[in-house]
């Protein structure tokens, strides 16, 4: 007995005296000790999560058995300067202030307070800027600032670069290909010499990093605000030349964008070359799939018109992001359109919500629907979702998988993933909708896409690996959409 008594003693003796040389000693053994096991030497450590569902994306993402051989992107294009936006707007004399959205942009002012607004929300936005010559001057100042960097931009010829990395694939570009693009552009790229002009348009990118602070401003997020003085692809100028070309390039995929790039340019204008741009898109051969890639606007009435009446009843597929479909719900009064804006990671029963209606209103999820849109390809930072009526698509667990896999990838700027660099942001658990009925969901990384059904459209969901430290988000939503189309393949119609 007395031998255990004096062994305690001198324990305590030897633990007081490493406690009064080292106080933080006992904290550090107690980390240590709550540490698993080291594995035996040669043993396999146990996986992280984001390692268990890259690699099961990559058993995942196979061919479709059908591929596509040619395919023809417009109207878009333009060479995107991408700069620090805090870093410009110091640079122009403005001091940071109070947030405020304008629809169009008519000054500096106008310019500092749209940024700020979409800054502290940590959302992307592209806006029209009306005046000419400040457009110039910023721009100026904007290739001029230290560390400014020029790149292939425009939806339309990102996309069209994305595809050419593929060489089973021809890409036909048609859009306002200055020389400072032409020659940016991928060799394999077909651009037709009507859609050469001798001047670039030039799109200004204001960038900032996830907790960045302007002022009172800090940016939950790293994003883009995107601004522009556009006339050719303000006004879809390339649209007809695009169409013709397709006579002769024989496509069997067509990609269309730019349709946002109309809003700024007055009611008048897109009223009537909307109507144009509809009978243009009729004019491409019916068995050849459109996709449609949206991007963002503020006109409800805009927006209205490009739903309800005009195109997406005639395309095969729509890409979109968190705002843009929550703004199309807005427009014309959809599933949770009272809603300002998403709080944090959009619901997942929200979204697929909003989704399902706009297939169901707009799209052939009701079979005696004349619409020809069956698949809507939904990404946002921590999740992505396709729905598609059944019937129409296939490999679409590929597909979404593949976005995702793009989306982690290229915006740490790399060409695979480094699951050190990525982490996972997505709900572990979700629903299919909502309000009931609904389906309680759970994220599997062993599987990490989810599959559910609501009526006869399906869903695929899958997380994103977001990359921690993000060195360019400009052109995300175009990689993620091109991936998708590249693994996706249209079923044959009895």
């Amino acid at each position: 007995m007395w031998r255990k008594a004096f062994v305690g003693a001198l324990l305590a003796l030897t633990v007081g005296y490493f406690y009064h040389t080292d106080p933080e000693l006992p904290e550090r053994l107690l980390q240590y000790l709550a540490q698993p096991p080291p594995s035996p030497e040669g043993a396999p450590s146990t996986p992280t999560i984001e390692q268990m569902i890259s690699n099961a994306w990559e058993a995942l993402i196979t061919a479709p058995a059908r591929q596509w051989s040619r395919v023809a992107v417009g109207v878009n294009a333009c060479v995107d300067v991408v700069v620090s936006g805090v870093g410009l707007l110091q640079a122009l004399a403005v001091d940071p202030g109070v947030g405020r959205d304008h629809e169009v942009l008519h000054s500096k002012e106008d310019l500092r307070e749209t940024f700020i607004h979409y800054m502290e929300r940590g959302a992307a936005a592209e806006r029209f800027f009306n005046d000419k010559e400040t457009f110039q001057r910023i721009a100026r100042a904007a290739a001029e600032y230290p560390g400014a960097q020029l790149y292939v931009g425009g939806n339309a010829a990102l996309i069209g670069q994305k595809l050419a990395s593929y060489p089973q694939l021809m890409v036909l570009l048609c859009g306002p290909v200055g020389p400072k693009l032409h020659e940016m552009l991928d060799d394999q790229i077909v651009v037709p010499p009507e859609s050469l002009q001798e001047t670039d348009e030039f799109h200004l990118i204001l960038e900032y990093k996830a907790g960045e602070q302007w002022g009172p401003t800090r940016a939950p997020q790293a994003n883009r605000f995107i601004f522009s003085h556009d006339m050719a692809n303000g006004e879809m100028s390339t649209l007809e030349t695009f169409v013709a070309s397709l006579e002769d390039f024989r496509p069997d995929l067509v990609v269309l964008s730019g349709l946002h790039m109309m809003e700024g340019q007055g009611r008048e204008l897109w009223e009537e070359r909307l109507k144009e741009a509809v009978v243009a898109i009729s004019d491409v051969r019916n068995e050849v799939p459109i996709h449609l890639e949206l991007a963002s606007m503020t006109d409800k009435d805009y927006m209205n018109s490009i739903m309800q009446e005009q195109v997406i009843p005639i395309v095969n597929s729509i890409g979109l992001n968190e705002q843009e479909l929550l703004f199309l719900s807005q427009a014309s009064s959809g599933p949770h359109s009272e809603l300002a804006s998403w709080d944090g990671v959009p619901d997942v029963g929200r979204v697929s919500d909003i989704l399902l209606w706009v297939l169901e209103q707009h799209g052939r999820a009701d079979p005696e629907s004349e619409a020809d849109l069956t698949r809507i390809h939904f990404h946002t930072l921590a999740y992505h979702i396709l729905a598609t009526v059944d019937g129409y698509w296939g490999n679409q667990v590929a597909a979404v998988a593949a976005g995702a896999r793009v989306a982690g990838s290229q915006a740490c700027g790399l060409q695979s993933i480094d699951t050190t660099k990525v982490a996972l942001r997505a709900p572990r658990e979700f629903h299919s909708s909502y309000s009931e009925p609904r389906e309680t969901l759970s994220l599997n990384p062993a599987e990490p896409v989810t599959v559910y059904r609501r009526g006869n459209v399906t869903f695929y969901l899958t997380p994103v690996l977001v990359c921690k430290q993000p060195l360019r988000t400009v052109g995300l939503g175009d990689a993620i959409s091109a991936e998708g189309l590249l693994y996706s393949e249209i079923l044959q119609q009895q």
